[in-house]
This record gives structure tokens, sequence and C-alpha cells, in this order.
């Protein structure tokens, strides 16, 4: 029942696996914006923000991205049940327009910082054919007695959703003239569902054969605090900001949990193998037992380390190079699955921008990201695979406190391939293949009192 846990971490996101770094749309069009002084500092840098504009700042951005999440399987049981032994279940993962809020007021050494936004997950994803993780187990069980896939019709469909809502207050100060240090605080809340069906049916002698039926929301709050220190002199800004962990304990509002076979199929277990039937009983009640009303899982935020390097070639060229660590290997995840991971989250980012004119500008960025990924971390329902991302876009001084920034990225993510000898223990060969694609644009509005 493992299978309904569909998990949607990044939907939207750029980042880690629990956590979000694209809020701002600076950060689309250039990614490395962890030296910056402008508006975008409030979650970047927000050290920073000691150099920035001196007064109120505001800044409103909107982000629509699409993604794919497709698990292509091999398995010879496929043939009979899809035409062909190798199928892909498509996983088809959106957000609605994703908002985010910045404000800012500096003034002589001091400075005061917000940012709202979706900081961790973001977003849907539904397979209208369910995932393969179930179809096969369920089509493995019953062709082993005798009920083969073209006897009945499988209906499976899953769909989740994960957001984890947050809103960050700093406070900064310029400690010396080239030295500055800020505090901050964020309060997340995690808000999420997963609902799913599998049911097995129509068989002329047992009629229905296997209802699985599931609805659970779940809801949590974590705190994270934040420490960030930005050296600037000159043309050279030298910037590092320290995330600690957050914990994030989910507690299962259990709406619908529904598990079990058909009533024929049973009684004729019960008569003719009623070994079986335990067995399978005793299956049934450990994947659902994660879903039971009031249980708990976690989704801990990892704690996140990161580096900057700013240099301003002349007035009109900047560019940054940066670093991300995610120290995911030491957050909580449902059934300890950080363990399976070989490190934690790795990203470079580089990034440059150019003032064509006192009203245009122009950046492009880019971002590698390895999450030090295993098979055995790996599962139909939450999988990531590691990507390089571009991005690209521009600003648009409409006066000379109202900015108009535009951009569009894109992750082009690594195929990751599992293969088992013993695909979902049935005692057969089988291979998934995890791919994803990422399509993000984005705009948004700075303004300056």
């Amino acid at each position: 029942m493992s299978v309904l846990l569909v998990v949607v971490t990044d939907a939207v996101q750029a980042g880690g696996i629990m956590t979000n770094t694209n809020y701002h749309i600076a950060f689309d069009r250039m990614f490395a914006r962890g030296a910056t002084f402008d508006i975008d500092a409030a979650f970047s840098n927000p050290a920073g923000l000691a150099w920035g504009h001196e007064g109120w700042q505001l800044s409103l951005n909107f982000q629509k991205p699409w993604q794919n999440r497709d698990i292509e399987t091999t398995y010879p049981l496929l043939k009979s049940m899809y035409g062909s032994e190798t199928h892909k279940f498509r996983g088809k993962a959106s957000a609605p327009i994703v908002p985010a809020l910045f404000a800012s007021y500096h003034k002589d050494r001091w400075a005061v910082s917000t940012m709202i936004g979706i900081v961790g997950s973001g977003g849907f994803v539904k397979y209208d054919e369910g995932v393969p993780m179930f179809n096969v187990m369920l089509g493995s069980m019953l062709a082993a007695k005798g009920v083969m896939p073209d006897q009945y019709q499988l209906s499976s469909q899953m769909k989740g959703k994960q957001y984890i809502y947050g809103g960050q207050l700093n406070f900064t100060y310029k400690v010396l003239d080239c030295l500055s240090a800020a505090v901050g605080i964020r309060a997340n809340y995690y808000d999420g569902y997963y609902r799913g069906h599998v049911t097995a049916g129509g068989h002329p002698t047992f009629g229905n054969l296997a209802n699985l039926q599931l609805d659970v929301d779940q809801r949590a709050w974590g705190f994270t605090p934040i420490v960030s220190v930005d050296y600037h002199q000159g043309p050279l800004t030298l910037a590092a900001r320290y995330e600690w962990r957050t914990k994030i304990n989910t507690t299962n509002n259990t709406n619908t949990l529904e598990a079990g076979l058909g009533d024929n199929l049973k009684a004729y277990l019960m008569a003719n193998d009623p070994a079986t039937l335990q067995n399978i009983a005793g299956a049934l009640g450990t994947k659902t037992a994660p879903y039971v009303d009031g249980a708990e899982t976690r989704y801990d935020m990892p704690a996140l380390l990161t580096f900057a390097v700013g240099y301003e070639f002349s007035p009109k060229l900047r560019a940054t190079v940066e670093y991300h660590f995610f120290d995911d290997k030491n957050a909580k995840m449902a059934n300890n699955r950080q363990e399976e991971l070989t490190h934690g989250t790795h990203e470079f980012l580089a990034g440059v921008e150019y003032d064509i004119n006192d009203k245009f500008t122009v950046s492009c960025g880019g971002q590698r990201t390895d999450y030090g990924l295993s098979d055995g971390y790996q599962t139909n329902t939450s999988f990531a695979c590691d990507s390089y991302s571009i991005g690209l876009g521009g600003a648009i001084n409409l006066t000379e406190k109202l900015r108009l920034n535009v951009s569009y990225f894109c992750s082009l993510y690594s195929d990751y391939t599992v293969k088992n000898s013993n695909y979902l223990g049935t005692g057969v060969a089988g291979t998934d293949v995890y791919s994803r694609t990422n399509h993000v644009i984005g705009v948004g509005i700075d303004y300056k009192f």
C-alpha cells in the first residue's frame, strides 16, 4: 500500500530533495544569487541587505511550472497487462501559479526583511494508470493463482500533494564597514494529501478480486533558525548562510483506508488455501500501517550551508559562483530512507548579469544538482534524478522605482535505472527507469520606496 505514497517533493523547485531555492524571478534568470544586495537577498543573502537600497523595498513574484515524472518498467507480465513487456507509467506533476512576497527596510547600519513563499515541495502529481509497484505486485499475485490479467479489469490511479509554506523574518546589522551579519527565523507549515485506489474486478468466477482505497491528509509545523554573514570590499563580495535542520513530523488525518480481497476470492482462499490468504492479509496490513489515522511521518527539511563569491567586473557586469550543501542524510524521511543516500545534496551554481543600459538588464545562469542517489533510495512513489539546470531572462526598469523581471528555466535530468533480479519479490527480473522533465516561467515586480 505504500505505493499510494506519491511524493511530489520538487514539483516546482530548484534546490534539495525537500527544500526550494527559487522564489524570486532573479534566481530563475541567474541562479547564483547568494551574493546579491537586491530585494531577493531577504532569502539568499540576508546579511547583504546592509548594502542594499536605503528605505523600503517590496517584491511580488509569480512562477508557473510544468513537470513530468515517468516510470518506464520492463517486466514479463506487463505484456498481458498492457500489450508489451515495457510500459511507461506517466506522472503529471503540476502546480498553479506559485507566488512569493519579499519586503525589506534598510536604514544606516540596520536592515529588517521578510519573505513569504512555498519553501519546500510545492505541487501535485497524478498517475492516471497508477504505478508499477502495485499493479505488477497485484497482477503477479493473482497470476500465481491462475487468474491472468485478461480475465479481469484493473483500475488504478494515484495522486498526491505536498506544500511547505514558509514565512521568514531576518535582522541585519553592519558590524564593520566591510562586514555584516544577519539572524533570522522561518516558520514552515506542511500541508499534503495522498489519494488513490486500486481495484481488480469483473472476473467471471470471483467477481471483484481486490479493492484498495486511500484518502489521507497530513499537516505539521516546523521552525528554522538562520544565520548569514557578508564581506563586501570594493568589487568583491563573499557571503555564507546556514539554515538549521527543520523537524517536520506530520500526523495522519485518515478519511478512507480500505485494503482487502473480494468476498468470493477471500472465501475461496479460506477454504482451499488459508496460508496464502493469511500471507496476503499480513502483507496488506504492513503496507497500510503508515496510513492509519493518527500515524506520524517525518518530512524534515535538511540543514543547508551556502557559500557565494560575487564580483563586479564593471558597473554594468556582475558574476557570481555559489555552492550549496543540503545535509539530507541527517534529515529524517519516511521509513528512514535518508540512510540509503550516499551523501547529502551538492549544488554548484554560476550566473552572470549585464546592464545593457539604464533601462534593460539581461542575465543567465546554470546549476548542477547531485543528490547522492542509490538503488535503495529510489522507489516508484518517491524518486529523484540528478540534473543540470539552465536559466535566462531579464529586467526592465519601468521607472526609477519600479522594475519588471521575467525568466525561464528548465532542468535536464539524468535517467536513473534500477535493475532487480527479484522484482517486487516475485522471483522474476524487472527494470524501472525513472525520468523527469521540468520547465518554469516567471514574472515579478520590484518596487523601491
